[in-house]
């Protein structure tokens, strides 16, 4: 896919790649549409793995991030982000590539959800957090970044920045003594009603 891009992944060129007959694309896949679905679940398996130790040692938001730069980079270096790029676009209008790669997001979301809830647990901000949601927000959020860095660079780490700043207000938020918090928490619960 990084060679010839979606559009120009077909059996052909696949088995050409693969020093393999064609046939043995569609005998063992069924299409070609399944086995890169099944290519993108593998790889992707293979990414978050890479990335589990360094995603349960994260110790606060910004550290977060910082995993997330390090692996935007690792993944715009090694032309993931292009491959990403291209399912989600072939994903849009075909449904045997949206299932494979919406179950290869959730590899992603999963860890960043098990983050998350390990982060904000006693966290006045959980109290509005829904952290399920909250993970897939930030998936997205890396997502667009990465996508919007190719025609924007200094916007996609001004995007970057802003997250940062987030981060920070939550660990200030987190760091209020115990009568600032109960005031928060009452003035959360009341904003949600």
């Amino acid at each position: 896919m990084r060679d010839h891009g979606v559009a120009g992944a077909s059996a052909r060129t696949i088995a050409a790649a693969a020093g393999v007959n064609q046939a043995l694309v569609f005998y063992h896949y069924g299409s070609v549409d399944e086995l890169l679905g099944a290519a993108c679940r593998q790889a992707t398996q293979q990414r978050v793995a890479l990335f589990a130790d360094r995603f349960a040692a994260v110790d606060s938001l910004r550290e977060l991030l910082q995993v997330g730069r390090e692996l935007h980079a690792t993944e715009l270096a090694e032309g993931n982000v292009s491959v990403l790029a291209q399912l989600l676009a072939a994903a849009q209008t075909g449904d045997r590539l949206a299932e494979p790669t919406a179950a290869a997001l959730h590899l992603w979301t999963a860890e960043i959800e098990a983050v998350l809830a390990r982060l904000l647990a006693g966290s006045p901000v959980s109290e509005v957090a829904d952290v399920p949601g909250l993970a897939r927000a930030v998936a997205a959020a890396f997502v667009g970044i990465e996508l919007y860095e190719g025609v924007d660079r200094a916007g996609a780490e001004r995007a970057f920045e802003a997250l940062d700043q987030l981060a920070v207000l939550v660990e200030v938020v987190d760091e209020l003594g115990p009568l600032a918090r109960r005031a928060l928490k009452s003035r959360i619960k009341k904003a949600r009603t």
